[in-house]
């Protein structure tokens, strides 16, 4: 069995090599750094399982080393304990809202310090556990439907360009006008779908490139309303529900985040919204600045989720393929997902079966250029 790396980040030398005596004593791979600066380059070239990591640092403290290597991607899923003679109750609650694992205090015992890092260990084994599961899971759904989405757009396209060759000479130019509109539609989707399986395939591999991350965070788009609104109207269009479409949009704010990933954000909502509601009923699109986000909210009056549905977003099942025709591979809300997490935002989805569905994204504005 491998053993875990786990890097400890202390200044105080004695206690350092103390702890990496006792972790190499529990068969653990034992890296230490004498400062905060000095831990994140050894983060970075040790790629750890494990960070131990004092709070009190000359040059970068302990906040400052978690808050760095959370951003650069390589704090994101590494379990962090800090170490401190820092005991009050809002110094603790400090130091886990920042995103750490557990907060050992000091004096401490071998056993107190070791045990603590055992828990940590075996949730990451968890964790990633439940990562594999759910990626097997996307495996077998993609293998289930793609077959059907590739071949049912296929299919018209071959059957009714074969008629066109061989009956065109008897057809009404209206058949033939209808039989064109349908491959048409059908090239659109067989488009869509492999755009979108494009689309994903690159933000899975943005999303685990450090400085791929980083680089992120430079993209603002100005007046994201515009995007927003020409997005929506096309969609709108797509199903010919203009009329339909209501949309109430700010026209302030700069946001960080590539103009077409939100537009290809606003694109897959608001399909979904036409796609699973009914024509005749409202697709609501809401844009605004609250706080330091610029928060998207998307609502259709349609056939609405479980929360078991929304839990597996992200593994692509086909929900209701049984009772509903749906077409779609269920890339839309993953592919959102994915896009909102690479900038550093937030999504979530509110929903009651057969009555609404609210999707809301949001997305950190450039807080100079904000306006309330």
């Amino acid at each position: 069995m491998t053993k875990a790396k786990i890097l400890v980040i202390e200044d105080a030398d004695a206690l350092r090599k103390d702890i990496m005596e006792m972790l190499r004593f529990e068969d653990f791979l034992a890296f230490g750094a004498a400062n905060g600066m000095e831990g994140v380059e050894v983060a970075r070239k040790t790629q750890p399982d494990l960070i131990i990591c004092d709070i009190m640092m000359p040059e970068m403290d302990g906040y400052g080393v978690l808050k760095t290597l959370q951003r650069d991607g390589d704090g994101v899923t590494v379990p962090f304990i800090f170490l401190t003679a820092k005991t009050d109750k809002s110094d603790v609650r400090f130091g886990m809202e920042s995103g750490a694992d557990d907060y050992v205090p000091k004096p401490f015992t071998a056993a107190e310090l070791i045990g603590s890092v055992r828990r940590q260990l075996e949730k990451r084994i968890a964790f990633n556990k439940a990562s594999d599961d759910k990626l097997d899971e996307l495996r077998e759904n993609i293998i289930l439907s793609l077959p059907h989405e590739i071949r049912t757009p296929l299919t018209g396209i071959l059957g009714f360009s074969d008629i066109l060759m061989t009956e065109s000479a008897t057809l009404e130019t209206e058949k033939i006008v209808e039989m064109a509109h349908y491959i048409r539609y059908a090239a659109h989707r067989l488009y869509h779908l492999t755009e979108n399986y494009l689309v994903y395939a690159q933000l899975e591999v943005l999303r685990r490139d450090r400085e791929n991350i980083a680089a992120m965070s430079q993209f603002t788009t100005e007046s994201p309303e515009i995007v927003i609104e020409d997005a929506a109207i096309e969609q709108a269009q797509i199903y010919s529900r203009e009329a339909d479409l209501v949309m109430l949009l700010d026209d302030h704010g700069v946001i960080q985040a590539l103009e077409d990933n939100l537009k290809k954000i606003v694109e897959e909502l608001v399909n979904n919204a036409f796609k699973f509601s009914l024509p005749g009923t409202v697709v609501r699109v809401e844009g605004r600045v609250r706080g330091e986000f610029y928060e998207l909210r998307v609502t259709d009056y349609g056939r609405g989720m479980t929360r078991q549905q929304i839990s597996h977003i992200g593994a692509f099942v086909q929900f209701g393929r049984l009772w509903h025709e749906q077409q779609g591979s269920g890339f839309g809300l993953a592919i959102v997902q994915r896009a909102v997490e690479l900038h550093q935002g937030e999504f979530e989805i509110d929903s009651e079966v057969d009555r609404f569905t609210t999707v809301t994204v949001r997305l950190p504005i450039v807080k100079d250029a904000a306006t309330v």
